[in-house]
């Protein structure tokens, strides 16, 4: 039979009404029902366990391989740190511009100039005024 006919078969039968005895009957169980079944509370972990599983269900062998993943990472990164302490080294800023001119030196012959360039220092500008305002008085 074609979806077609189908339908047209289906405008033709005419309506029937519902007795009324049923209606009654009908709504005293939905009512009964409604007010006879109690609210049923869910523990933490069902609750818990519900969520998990909606967001883990289209793949949960994905999430699975993901979470193992994670684990491994975690494993590798506190299982590479050492256990001794690592103190700072202070040097004194003589051998920090030191090691910034040997720097330079190594830079300059990388790039193929002959000789690096000294570091110029900034070159301080006269203090000026911060703002332009001017006040206008007038003489009348």
């Amino acid at each position: 039979m074609n979806p077609d006919e189908f339908e047209k078969r289906l405008q033709r039968q005419p309506l029937r009404q519902i007795p009324g005895e049923w209606r009654q009957e009908i709504l005293k169980g939905a009512t009964s029902i409604r007010h006879s079944s109690p609210v049923t509370r869910h523990s933490f972990l069902t609750t818990l366990n519900h969520q998990l599983s909606t967001i883990f269900w289209p793949n949960p062998k994905a999430w699975a391989g993901l979470a193992a993943v994670w684990v491994v990472i975690f494993a590798l990164h506190f299982g590479a740190r050492d256990s001794a302490p690592i103190l700072a080294t202070v040097s004194s800023p003589s051998e920090t511009v030191a090691a910034l001119k040997d720097q330079q030196k190594i830079l300059a012959e990388l790039i193929g100039t002959a000789e690096p360039r000294e570091l110029e220092k900034p070159r301080r500008l006269p203090a000026q005024p911060h703002s332009e305002r001017r006040t206008l008085t007038s003489m009348a």
